[in-house]
C-alpha cells in the first residue's frame, strides 16, 4: 500500500501515554490474552457490555510515556493516511446517496482507554463506540494480528481501520440503532446471528473502500487484497474458536466464519456496490 507521504487526517486523537484508565486483561503469553484478543477483534456493537466485562480485569502495573515533543511516528502516520483515504471515499459514496458522511475520530491508546461505551483494554481489540463515534486502537494489536494470527502488511492493518469505519457507516445509516431495537425482542442466540450479520457487513463496508482505494486513489494493488483476505481468514469465529477451545461451537459466532469474512469483503471489493451489502436478508431489523 502507498501510503507515506500522502495526505492525513486531523480527525486523530493520540491518547497514548495519558493513562486512560487502563485497566484491563494482559496481552502476554496464555490462552487469556489470545482468548481476550480474539473473541473481541473488530467489535462495533453495543460494545458497552463488552468493554464493561473486560475491563473488570488485573490492572496494567506500567504505562509507557508518550513524549509529546518526538517526532511524529509512523505508526499514527499510518493510521491518519487510512483514516484520510476513509473520509474521502466515504464523503464521496454518501454524497452519490444524497446523503453528508460524517467524519468519525480514530483514538490511539496504550493499555486503556475511556470511552462513551465505557472502560476498554488492549485485549479488547479495535473497536467502534457509537456513543462518541469514534474508533479506538492500541497499535500494538498490529502486532498481534501479525505474529499470532499470520496476518501481515499494510493493507491488512489498514482493513481493521476500514471494518471499524464500516461500523460508523452502518451507525449513520441507521442499522446500528435498528440492532439495538432488534435485541430487546430477541433471544441471545437469535441475537448472536444477527450480530454476525452486522459484523458482515462491515467486512463488506471494507471491501467497498478497498474498491475505491484501488479504481480512484490507485495506491493498492493486488497483493494488498490477498493481505487483507488474509486477514479476514484468519480472524473467523471458527478458526478462533477450534484455536483458542479446540472446538467450534456457531451458535456462539458473533463476526462470522472464516470464509464468511472472506466472501462478503471479496465482494465488496468486486462490486463497489454498497447496495449489494445486504447481509441481513430476511432478518427483522424493522
Amino acid at each position: 500500500m502507498q501510503w507515506f507521504g500522502r495526505g492525513e487526517s486531523d480527525n486523530v486523537e493520540d491518547e497514548r501515554g495519558s493513562g486512560g484508565g487502563g485497566r484491563g486483561l494482559f496481552l502476554g503469553g496464555g490462552i487469556l490474552g489470545l482468548i481476550g484478543a480474539a473473541i473481541y477483534i473488530f467489535t462495533g456493537i453495543n460494545p458497552s457490555q463488552l468493554l464493561n466485562q473486560v475491563s473488570s480485569g488485573n490492572p496494567q502495573t506500567q504505562q509507557q510515556a508518550q513524549d509529546p515533543n518526538a517526532p511524529e511516528d509512523n505508526g499514527k502516520k499510518f493510521v491518519r493516511v487510512v483514516l484520510k483515504d476513509t473520509e474521502d471515499i466515504w464523503g464521496k459514496l454518501f454524497r452519490d446517496m444524497g446523503k453528508t458522511y460524517q467524519d468519525p475520530h480514530l483514538v490511539l491508546f496504550t493499555d486503556g482507554v475511556e470511552s462513551a461505551c465505557g472502560s476498554a483494554s488492549s485485549a479488547t481489540g479495535p473497536f467502534y463506540c457509537p456513543g462518541d463515534r469514534k474508533v479506538y486502537i492500541d497499535l500494538s494489536f498490529y502486532d498481534e494480528l501479525k505474529n499470532r494470527f499470520g496476518a501481515a502488511g499494510d493493507f491488512a492493518n489498514a482493513y481493521v481501520i476500514a471494518h471499524e469505519v464500516g461500523h460508523h457507516v452502518q451507525n449513520l445509516l441507521g442499522i446500528s440503532a435498528k440492532m439495538d431495537q432488534a435485541r430487546s425482542r430477541m433471544s441471545r442466540k437469535a441475537y448472536n446471528k444477527l450480530s454476525v450479520k452486522l459484523e458482515l457487513q462491515a467486512d463488506f463496508y471494507a471491501g467497498v473502500w478497498a474498491h475505491y482505494e484501488q479504481s480512484l486513489k490507485k495506491v493498492i494493488d493486488e497483493k494488498d487484497i490477498k493481505d487483507a483476505l488474509n486477514a479476514a481468514n484468519a480472524i473467523g469465529d471458527d478458526r478462533l474458536q477450534q484455536e483458542t477451545q479446540g472446538r467450534v461451537e456457531p451458535d456462539s459466532f458473533t463476526h462470522g466464519t472464516s470464509a464468511q469474512r472472506v466472501y462478503w469483503f471479496k465482494k465488496g471489493y468486486e462490486t463497489g456496490d454498497i447496495n449489494q451489502g445486504d447481509t441481513f436478508g430476511n432478518a427483522d431489523l424493522n
